[in-house]
This record gives C-alpha cells, structure tokens and sequence, in this order.
C-alpha cells in the first residue's frame, strides 16, 4: 500500500459492485451465503463464541455475513493484497489476514480449536496436490463435529448431465436478471481507474490474481481428499445447476 488510508465509504462502494460483478456468474450468490450460514449456525448453536475462518474471503462478503449471523471471531483469511484492503476499510470491525493457502504458516493467524471453516468461489484456485494438504490442515485444526463448507461450481463428471447443469445455471442467471451484469474483467479494470483506489494502493497490489478456471475437481473428487484427510463424512446439502454448498464433518 502507499500509506495512503481507503475512505470506508469507497470500499463499500467497490465491496458492492464486486458483488453484484460476482452474481453475474452466481445468480443465486446470496442464498448460497445463506445456507452457508445455515450450516454454520446448526454446528455452532451450543457453542458461546464461534471460531470460523473464511479460507480466500476476497473482500469479506461473506465473513461479514457470518459475523453477524453466528457471533464470535469469523477470520478472513486472502492473499490478494487489494481484495483485503478492501475488506478492512468496508468491515473495520472485522478480523482480516494476509494468507496464502499454498504456503506456510496461514492456521496460525487464526489459531485455536475451529468450530468451522467456510469458503466460496476460491479453492478451485488450488492444484489438487496442494488442496490435499489445505484439507488436511483445515481437519487437524476442526474440532471433533467441526465442518468444512465450501460454495462452488463443481464440475458434473458425465458430460450429457454437465451440459443441463450449466444450462440450469445460465437459465436461472437469465431469469434472475444478471447476465447484464459487469463482469470479473470489466470489474478489475475499472477499479484500476479509478484515483481513489490507485492513491491508496501500488500497481502490483492491484494486478488481478486469477487465470481460467481452476482445478476443474466435481464433488466426487473433493469428496474423496476431504475423506482422505480425515473428514468422516462428506456431501451436498444444497445445489442449484453446478452450484453446490459441500459440507464435510471432522
């Protein structure tokens, strides 16, 4: 960063406009958020103060979301410097990290026993080799009855039943009214433009991470490193086309 601070306001205002971006390919994003907190709020409902981390928060859409559904500390954890930035000047309350996944070190900014561990829309980002070890990271800290939840698009593995998932989820964002809606592209580079964001941030810092579509793994194939790893069950509580909600209990 330059040293410059961000105006809350102005981080909100992008925080905004990354989510209506992200419903372009995600019309029902917020439910989804939902049932994401649903989860999380059944296995926590005994527990006093929560300790949940959003593993690749982005802006903190949902660890805001969490925070104020299920209480206690809900850590964001994100490596893109920008997308952080963003989450601690809309969300100063919240409790942020800089983490990168494939590295080293990122359980310990959370520390403590976990009650859950959420993420949506970033561990397809992960060569599947490095996710096993994510997983098996996230499992020895879970407590015993902790879950694992992860909002995704995951690849049908028969190609006849891909095709009508993707339909279904193109016909929901058509009926949903988004498919006009900015896209991840047009997002980044008008946040490039704009003054009040590029006084604040460095060009690097600003350089967006993201490159085709990951790992491409469909929920079998998560199923079985989230068993290898130590999870005693896993499955689908929620999907709509290639959306799904992915639980796995510790």
């Amino acid at each position: 960063m330059t040293g410059s601070t961000l105006d809350h306001d102005v981080a909100l205002e992008w925080v905004r406009r990354w989510d209506a971006q992200q419903e372009r390919y995600i019309a029902d994003r917020e439910e989804r958020f939902r049932v994401i907190g649903d989860v999380v709020a059944h296995v926590c409902r005994d527990v006093t103060a929560p300790l949940v981390a959003d593993l690749g928060c982005g802006p903190g859409s949902l660890t805001t979301r969490l925070r104020g559904r299920v209480g206690g500390r809900v850590v964001g954890l994100d490596a893109d410097p920008f997308l952080l930035g963003l989450a601690k000047a809309a969300d100063p309350e919240g409790e942020y990290e800089h983490a990168d996944l494939t590295g080293s070190g990122w359980l310990d900014l959370v520390g403590g026993s976990w009650d859950a561990a959420v993420s949506t829309t970033a561990l397809h980002w992960i060569a599947p080799e490095r996710l096993a070890e994510v997983y098996r990271a996230v499992a020895s800290r879970l407590r015993p009855g902790g879950v694992l939840v992860n909002g995704d698009h995951l690849r049908e593995e028969q190609p006849a039943l891909r095709t009508l998932a993707e339909h279904v989820r193109d016909e929901r964002a058509r009926r949903a009214g988004v498919v006009g809606n900015e896209d991840w592209r047009a997002w980044w580079e008008a946040a490039r433009a704009d003054e009040r964001l590029t006084t604040v941030f460095t060009e690097e810092e600003m350089a967006a991470k993201g490159s085709g579509h990951g790992n491409g793994l469909s929920a079998r194939q998560h199923g079985e490193l989230l068993r290898a790893a130590g999870f005693s069950e896993v499955g689908t509580v929620w999907q709509h086309g290639d959306d799904h909600v992915l639980v796995a209990v510790r």
